[in-house]
């Protein structure tokens, strides 16, 4: 082998743009379609008409982007006539991976949709949708031949459509939770839960740093709050579980095609016991090669200024010699005296 062969033979592979023509009859799901493969990473151009489309995907893969996804239906009108010379173009003899997809469906199906929507079929001149659903499919009868998939939503909804696309679109290897970003979010109850919360556990049960004067204003990041919190049987069982829980339920969320997962981890103030729950989710789901997880601690820095009126303590520790030398709660407890005149302390 030649000097220069090796060197070609070293060199990486180019990657090869993914171009996805997503095409089929008008309520049949197409632009559900299409969002679809936006979430999973696709730039996506909707009816453009069919002469610009080989220039767009140009373009793109001079800006670096190796996924486009181009939708074209009947609404293109005398545009469609050119659609196998666009289609050849596309595919670039063979230097990229091109699909089409042809999202179908019943006729009666179709029908019923447009009732139910009351929106017109775009070949219905005269309100005769049933007609319009008859002659739109001798017009695409071109693109559903040069279709490499064709899905019939007839009864599929439209997570079911989602989760179809994803399942052979989405970047991620098998088994993977794809591009689904998932947040590992600590908050304060006292201040309320977060409203986009998918999941929200509740942690207000274990060992409380509050209550440790050396440890009440430094946060659940620092290594000896967390152990406090963490190194109890409570805690270690704890999060065994929930890493069970989360390690089987976020690739399902994924392939239900969810662009966003929040999991919610909640203690009184937000700033000792979910913080340091939520860091160790978060690292014990990266050992599990869970892919696109953060960390945010809401609240972390409110109790500064907030105060912790009404915080609970978390549970009675047994005794006064608790493991790694924390002090019992009672030993912590400060007793007041009422002041003169006062009645009662505050």
């Amino acid at each position: 082998m030649s000097r220069a062969s090796r060197l070609r033979s070293t060199e990486p592979p180019a990657i090869r743009t993914q171009v996805v023509v997503v095409t089929g009859m008008s309520g049949a799901g197409k632009s559900t379609a299409l969002h679809a493969l936006e979430d999973l990473g696709f730039y996506c151009c909707d009816n453009l008409p069919t002469g610009f489309a080989p220039e767009i995907v140009d373009l793109c893969e001079r800006g670096g982007v190796p996924r486009v996804a181009l939708g074209f239906d009947v609404r293109l009108g005398d545009f469609l006539a050119a659609i196998d010379e666009v289609v050849d173009a596309l595919a670039a003899s063979g230097t990229r991976d091109l699909h089409v997809v042809f999202i179908d469906a019943s006729d009666e199906s179709i029908l019923r949709r447009f009732s139910e929507t009351r929106r017109p079929h775009p070949l219905a001149a005269e309100g005769d949708v049933l007609d319009g659903i008859h002659r739109e499919r001798e017009r695409l009868a071109p693109l559903r031949a040069r279709s490499t998939r064709v899905i019939d939503t007839t009864r599929l909804n439209v997570h079911e459509l989602r989760q179809a696309l994803a399942a052979q679109f989405s970047a991620a290897a098998p088994g993977q939770p794809g591009r689904m970003a998932t947040r590992l979010v600590s908050f304060g109850f006292k201040f309320g839960a977060p409203v986009d919360a998918d999941l929200v556990f509740d942690v207000r049960f274990l060992a409380n740093p509050y209550f440790v004067p050396a440890m009440k204003h430094r946060p659940g990041t620092d290594a000896d709050v967390s152990a406090f919190v963490l190194d109890t049987d409570e805690a270690k069982v704890f999060l065994a579980n929930v890493e069970a829980l989360l390690a089987h339920a976020i690739p399902l969320y994924a392939r239900e095609g969810k662009a966003y997962l929040t999991i919610a981890v909640g203690c009184t103030g937000g700033r000792h016991r979910s913080v340091a729950v939520a860091e160790a989710l978060s690292q014990r789901l990266a050992a599990r090669e869970i892919a696109n997880v953060s960390v945010v601690h809401r609240d972390v820095a409110r109790g500064e200024f907030a105060g912790s009126r009404g915080s609970d303590p978390g549970p009675l520790l047994p005794g006064p010699g608790l493991p790694s030398g924390r002090a019992s709660r009672a030993s912590l407890e400060v007793k007041t005296t009422p002041a003169s005149g006062a009645g009662r302390s505050e």
